[in-house]
């Protein structure tokens, strides 16, 4: 991925991004992605081993933005309503009660998703498409904003449920934070507290955010970047390293994905880079390898080589 431009970007928004990298120092990139989610009004997995730091950056991120953050640590016994919520009887008033779930929250972190059964897992499409949960006949809008963080561990670790297409495509960007960089890794050890995010200050509230988020929207793509952008989309669906392509809505995850972050880095109008630096994360999760119609579960590894071969394909316009 390029490198910010800090100095041009959004006032506001480099003090949001200064605040996060001081939890999670030396990942550039990986806090710019969560940030290019928040601000796209989509939702952020977060795939990689335990202990590099993906609850850290979720935090971080509950903490910069404001507004009520509710954590569920995903099971294998978690049940749906745990997260939406259950009525129960109250004798007083003889009638029975909605007790909402934690998803009646700002942000949700949702964390290590693909430990929980799919049934449990499949309790958040409706939240995290439409802004809303039905429960016992009501439909109830959730707080505004609403943004899911989810962590989880690769597929091949034990106990773990491969979250379904269904599930993933609610994701607006997949990304990996990877081991930090030496020099930050060996004050982490000299300096022994594990808790970085904790420090984190409050740099937003919910309806700033909101007004940024609609900021988004008025970026614009001209024709020729929008060009780009399909061209890509349709280079996915007629590879033969791809059995399926990205779908239109994952065309449109990719614009507004390029919006938010032209608005980040303090534009009102997207460039190449910003569709060609976001396709892998935004598209990898969406697509399927013609070797896995095989039976073949590809690394992720060797999925994003495969997408970023189809990719680097496409002439990128000047």
């Amino acid at each position: 991925m390029v490198a910010a431009r800090v100095g041009s970007e959004h006032p506001v928004l480099q003090g949001l991004r200064q605040a996060i990298e001081g939890a999670l120092e030396g990942k550039h990139d990986a806090v710019e992605l969560a940030l290019v989610a928040l601000l796209a009004r989509g939702h952020l997995l977060i795939e990689d081993v335990p202990g590099v730091g993906k609850t850290t950056l979720a935090r971080a991120v509950a903490k910069a933005v404001g507004g009520e953050l509710r954590r569920v640590q995903f099971t294998s016994d978690l049940l749906p309503s745990d997260v939406l919520g259950v009525s129960v009887f109250d004798q007083r008033r003889g009638e029975f009660i909605l007790r909402q779930g934690p998803i009646f929250a700002n942000i949700l972190l949702a964390d290590e998703i693909n430990r929980a059964s799919p049934r449990t897992q499949s309790a958040l499409l409706e939240a995290m498409n439409e802004g809303q949960v039905s429960l016992d006949g009501q439909t109830i809008p959730l707080p505004d904003p609403f943004f899911v963080i989810a962590t989880q561990n690769p597929q091949d670790f034990a106990g773990t449920y491969p979250l379904p297409e269904s599930q993933l495509d609610r994701f607006l960007l997949r990304v990996r934070i990877g081991y930090p960089p030496p020099q930050v890794e060996m004050r982490l050890v000299l300096d022994g507290h594990t808790d970085t995010a904790r420090n984190v200050p409050n740099i937003l509230d919910p309806g700033r955010l909101v007004a940024l988020q609609r900021e988004v929207e008025r970026i614009t793509i001209d024709g020729a970047l929008a060009a780009y952008l399909h061209a890509l989309v349709l280079a996915t669906r007629t590879s033969p390293l791809m059995s399926l392509g990205a779908s239109t809505r994952a065309a449109m995850a990719l614009g507004h994905a390029a919006r938010a972050r032209a608005l980040l880095r303090g534009r009102q109008y997207c460039i190449a880079d910003d569709i060609h630096d976001l396709a892998l994360p935004v598209l990898s999760h969406r697509v399927r390898l013609a070797t896995q119609a095989d039976g073949f579960v590809p690394t992720r590894d060797e999925a994003e080589a495969a997408l970023r071969e189809v990719i680097g394909r496409i002439p990128v316009p000047l």
